[in-house]
């Protein structure tokens, strides 16, 4: 038996050339072809490869992990996680009376009373004892000794809407219990609120921002607004706030939501004749994100800070997207939803694409926190009825729960602290 003939690029050109009358040209062109994907292999994998991530395409479950590079160890690690192996964010809710909830909302005076479910009188308590279990792994357990003594001499700040307000309040709650009384304090000083924890020279704070760029809703008391504006390269306008913090949390979805398009002043608000133009709702969230990325990129150092962004938080308006009453929504639901593909008309999947699109083609180290799916499955976890109102009920309102049920925000003790669960396993074992 012969042996194979060796391989030799130029001879076998050759041969084809002689034997296929293959043009040069086309070998030229072949050969410039190859040279370019090699050059710039990387910029098309970030043009093409939200087309072909199957993590993208199933339900945008899976936006982005950690940025990080190869053998680098992030800030405040303490070991790592293998996301190949278990994604945290994928998993199930598993009933446990014995570990949760994790403190008692009486226990916590931190809470906003819009907030207090029980103090308000709902006369369940079922939504507090379901914990997270991930599929393929265990979360670690919230440590608060570990997350104080990492704060020690540093800040933690939540920036973005209630929703983000009441993840922070949650945090407070899971740490002040291990805080002497007279060592911490709560202040408020316009949009920002500080927690102090003495002891330790740390602070947990929140600032509000709805829109993280500058807007006409910024009064962090007044500001429902139903014609808002957001100021296109505002976002300096509050970020001078959140500099030398060290681990910062940003959420921004909600305000967004009034409509096909938005209002984006080009100019300023002192300006007399205002220079609004309407872009795509999607286009306005991208320039938000865009913008969030690059005041990141100039103001956080990757080797001693940590940058967190938290997905849309679901809302439970529409009872007949989980096939119950036409004209109900989240008013008396005590129960979660079981289909594990559920994915609410109130969650607009093409504000996750836009996440997934910049923070994909972005080199910023940033940790998405991707709570939307996990939390869409929890109806029964909402404020609903039972929180402090802003203004008295109508007798028409009081015989209708229904027309002022908050299916937006969720009792505390309950679902927020898993998103706190879920920042704390990240943050550690990133």
């Amino acid at each position: 038996m012969k042996p194979p003939p060796s391989f030799s690029p130029s001879s076998s050109s050759s041969a084809l050339l002689r034997k296929g009358r293959v043009s040069p040209y086309l070998i030229t062109l072949l050969a410039f072809i190859l040279f370019v994907t090699i050059l710039y292999g990387e910029d098309f994998r970030c043009i093409f490869g939200a087309q072909f991530d199957s993590r993208y395409t199933s339900n945008y479950q899976t936006v982005s992990s950690t940025i990080k590079k190869k053998g680098e160890r992030l800030a405040f690690a303490i070991g790592d996680s293998d996301e190949k192996k278990c994604d945290v964010f994928s998993g199930r809710w598993v009933w446990d009376e014995e570990s949760r909830p994790l403190y008692e909302e009486s226990e916590c005076p931190y809470i906003q009373p819009q907030l207090t479910c029980q103090e308000h009188g709902r006369p369940d308590k079922d939504y507090q004892h379901w914990r997270w279990q991930p599929h393929g792994c265990d979360l670690p357990s919230f440590n608060a000794t570990l997350m104080l003594e990492s704060l020690r001499g540093k800040r933690m700040m939540y920036v973005g809407d209630s929703l983000n307000r009441g993840q922070y309040v949650s945090m407070v709650c899971l740490l002040h219990r291990h805080i002497p009384e007279n060592a911490k304090s709560m202040e408020t000083f316009g949009s920002l609120t500080i927690f102090t924890a003495k002891d330790y020279n740390a602070t947990i704070e929140f600032y509000w921002a709805p829109f993280l760029l500058e807007s006409n809703s910024d009064d962090a008391v007044v500001h429902r607004i139903s014609d808002r504006i957001v100021r296109k390269g505002s976002i300096n306008k509050h970020g001078k706030h959140w500099k030398g913090v060290h681990i910062i949390v940003f959420n921004t979805y909600l305000w967004w939501m009034t409509g096909l398009e938005f209002n984006i002043l080009q100019g300023s608000f002192e300006d007399e004749e205002k220079d609004i133009v309407r872009l795509p709702t999607e286009d306005a969230y991208r320039m938000a994100m865009k913008s969030m990325l690059r005041w990141v990129k100039k103001n956080m150092d990757p080797k001693k800070t940590r940058v967190f962004f938290t997905s849309m938080s679901p809302s439970h308006g529409k009872s007949i997207d989980w096939e119950g009453n036409p004209n109900g929504n989240c008013y008396n639901e005590t129960s979660m939803i079981q289909d594990p593909e559920y994915w609410g008309s109130d969650t607009r999947k093409s504000i996750m694409q836009v996440i997934g699109e910049v923070f994909r083609k972005s080199k910023v180290p940033i940790t998405f926190l991707n709570i939307t799916q996990l939390s869409s499955y929890r109806k029964d976890a909402h404020t609903s009825i039972y929180k402090k109102q802003w203004s008295p009920l109508t007798p028409e309102q009081i015989a209708n729960p229904v027309s002022y049920a908050d299916c937006v925000h969720w009792c505390l003790p309950g679902l927020q602290d898993t998103w706190n669960e879920l920042l704390f396993s990240k943050l550690f074992y990133p």
